[in-house]
């Protein structure tokens, strides 16, 4: 049993060398570390105190430019309307001007009709009437010189048909 215990107490010894070994290897990481930031802590310091300076020195141009920016869309919106309003005026005339377009062709092509329909009866139908009574005359005047006699090719005609 004591060998057990003497064992023990052994590695026990074994694992404290190590873990002091293991702290002075962090110890010396750390001291390393240290140094670096501390080298480097100067200059970030001067990096933010100079950000710090040019958002100070800009900001008033910021805020100038987001003034500009909401004066220029408030413009825009504005003209946007007026924009709107004309367009919705010139629809409204276009509609009323087609309306009047199509009562003005309605009412012309009515006209037209109208005066084809008074050309017709005051100079197609006398033109008409007087061929007819030509047609009539001739008609009457070539019966008359004909004097009945039938020639022999219509008196043979007319009575094949007969036959």
């Amino acid at each position: 049993m004591v060998t057990v215990m003497t064992v023990a107490v052994v590695i026990s010894a074994i694992a404290m060398v190590a873990m002091a070994i293991m702290v002075l290897g962090m110890f010396r990481a750390i001291t390393s570390l240290r140094e670096q930031v501390t080298v480097f802590l100067p200059k970030a310091e001067a990096l933010v105190s100079t950000a710090h300076q040019i958002l100070n020195d800009n900001q008033g141009h910021i805020k100038d430019i987001t003034a500009r920016a909401a004066d220029v869309l408030d413009t825009t919106q504005r003209n946007l309307v007026r924009v709107d309003l004309v367009v919705e005026e010139a629809t409204q005339r276009a509609k009323v001007q087609m309306e009047r377009l199509e009562l003005i062709v309605g009412d012309t092509a009515g006209r037209v009709h109208n005066t084809v329909v008074a050309v017709n009866d005051t100079l197609l139908r006398p033109v008409r009437e007087v061929n007819g009574v030509a047609s009539g005359i001739k008609a009457a005047v070539q019966h008359l010189m004909r004097a009945n006699r039938p020639t022999p090719a219509q008196a043979t005609s007319d009575e094949e048909m007969f036959i």
